[in-house]
């Protein structure tokens, strides 16, 4: 199983970015996909998840400005983030399952 993630990038306060993890070795429908995310010198945390049904849950910092979706035919997550903050600066990485194979992360930097 190999996750690839990318859609990173510089973005002004406010703005907005989607994240792709495609999923290879594995179908993308058969468990849950997970976003993590990991700031300068902070721990790796949660950010938004959805399962093989399609329910999803969101970290508190992100409901409302984030949604996690999926393309069973691209066999890729999303995770589209509108009205970014500077506190949302961090590295995003995807993990499908979740805890068991990642992504090698994808940088996402927000301007005040």
């Amino acid at each position: 199983v190999q996750l690839q993630a990318s859609g990173g990038g510089l973005v002004q306060a406010g703005g907005s970015l989607r994240l792709s993890c495609a999923v290879s070795g594995t179908w993308v429908s058969f468990s849950a996909t997970a976003w993590y995310r990991q700031a300068p010198g902070k721990q790796r945390e949660f950010v938004a998840r959805i399962a093989s049904s399609g329910a999803t849950n969101y970290a508190d910092s992100v409901k409302g400005r984030f949604t996690i979706s999926r393309d069973n035919a691209k066999n890729t997550v999303y995770l589209q983030m509108d009205r970014l903050k500077p506190e949302d600066t961090a590295i995003y990485y995807c993990t499908h399952p979740p805890g068991n194979y990642w992504g090698q992360g994808t940088l996402v930097t927000v301007s005040s």
